[in-house]
């Protein structure tokens, strides 16, 4: 190992004086630190010149801090030693990254770069990956798969935060290094799970809007409030009624090993429940076309009563097409067939249909 302390001595005595050999570990002191180099006293062995990208991502150095470095080139034209500081932590960092697997450790990075499909990591001088699949429930970018533009800016807001990860896979031979977050966080998930019974209520931040529903963060565990379980009323877009941030509350309507199925809506009364109070067989009132379809349509005859007209109340035979009869949002008149308060279903029948 080389020694910034040398006497004039041992200068004169140059034939004790080891030589450099690349691929060889050396050790000196930083001189300076600039943008593009590092420049490290090697003693009697002269001055190594470190670029820039050979330093390390997470590495922040101080002149006169000791460091060790591995020899790139022996001696460029400038007199200068190419050394590389990121080479020597690797070779010890998969040592280290090896042990900490081994033992299951949980262990702090810090993320220096992201692209759509994870976090790109440094750790002990070893460059790995935290995919996106192994991000928590609280950091995983829930947008739609077509928005990629939303997911990466997701994942460049967690450049250069800590994360606590377990290390997934190590393989130095093929220069590969997975980081997980989710597994770090699986023991105590675990036992939060166990708290947790359907018909609890929780308090969760929405982490992402998408068409089939909202995500929501609950003290780390993920739930997810499906579209028919945001109101009583027919939702047509979640994002009219969330936005990813707020903080809700749901119930816990089921659990399984890694998610809770949650419903806002059943916190609040059934309004049909009331309203369907006002409709009796026979009766006549007027609604809201609100779907078309091949069998019928659907009429919203109250603010949370939708009933089914079907295809053989409209008249006209068994060829009638409800296409030709309906028109979405026009208000007609209805007779009321049945009210089925068990199954939540009413059936009407066209007031002036043709014989």
């Amino acid at each position: 190992m080389a020694n910034a302390t040398i006497t004039m001595d041992d200068l004169l005595a140059g034939d004790n004086v080891k030589q450099l050999v690349v691929g060889e570990v050396t050790t000196g002191h930083v001189l300076s630190v600039r943008k593009h180099e590092v420049l490290v006293d090697l003693g009697a062995q002269g001055v190594g010149f470190v670029p820039r990208r050979e330093v390390g991502f997470s590495r922040q150095l101080n002149v006169g801090d000791e460091v060790t470095a591995s020899v790139v080139d022996a001696e460029l034209d400038n007199g200068y030693s190419l050394l590389s500081l990121r080479k020597a932590a690797k070779d010890r960092g998969w040592e280290e990254v090896q042990a900490k697997m081994d033992a299951g450790e949980i262990i702090d990075v810090s993320p220096y770069d992201a692209n759509r499909g994870g976090m790109l990591v440094e750790y002990e001088g070893v460059r790995g990956f935290l995919p996106v699949s192994q991000l928590s429930a609280e950091h995983y970018p829930r947008v739609g798969s077509a928005d990629k533009d939303e997911i990466l800016s997701r994942l460049n807001a967690l450049v250069g935060q800590s994360l606590k990860v377990r290390i997934l896979d190590c393989d130095r031979k093929a220069n590969k290094l997975i980081f997980s977050e989710k597994e770090a966080i699986k023991d105590g998930l675990a036992a939060r799970f166990e708290q947790l019974k359907i018909g609890d209520t929780v308090t969760g931040v929405v982490t992402g809007v998408v068409d089939f529903g909202v995500f929501v963060n609950v003290d780390g565990i993920e739930g997810l409030v499906h579209i028919s379980e945001i109101s009583w009323e027919r939702v047509s877009n979640p994002a009219d009624y969330v936005k990813v941030g707020q903080n809700i509350e749901a119930k816990i309507i089921s659990i399984d090993k890694e998610r809770l199925s949650l419903s806002m809506k059943q916190l609040t009364k059934d309004p049909w429940l009331d309203e369907v109070e006002q409709f009796s067989k026979g009766t006549k009132v007027e609604g809201t076309v609100t779907r078309i379809t091949p069998f019928g349509a659907f009429v919203q005859i109250s603010p949370a009563v939708e009933a089914l007209v079907h295809i053989s109340e409209l008249g006209g035979g068994e060829g009638v097409d409800p296409e030709k009869v309906f028109t979405l949002n026009e208000r007609k008149d209805f007779i009321v067939l049945d009210v089925d308060k068990d199954n939540r279903k009413i059936s009407l029948s066209l007031a002036d249909k043709k014989k």
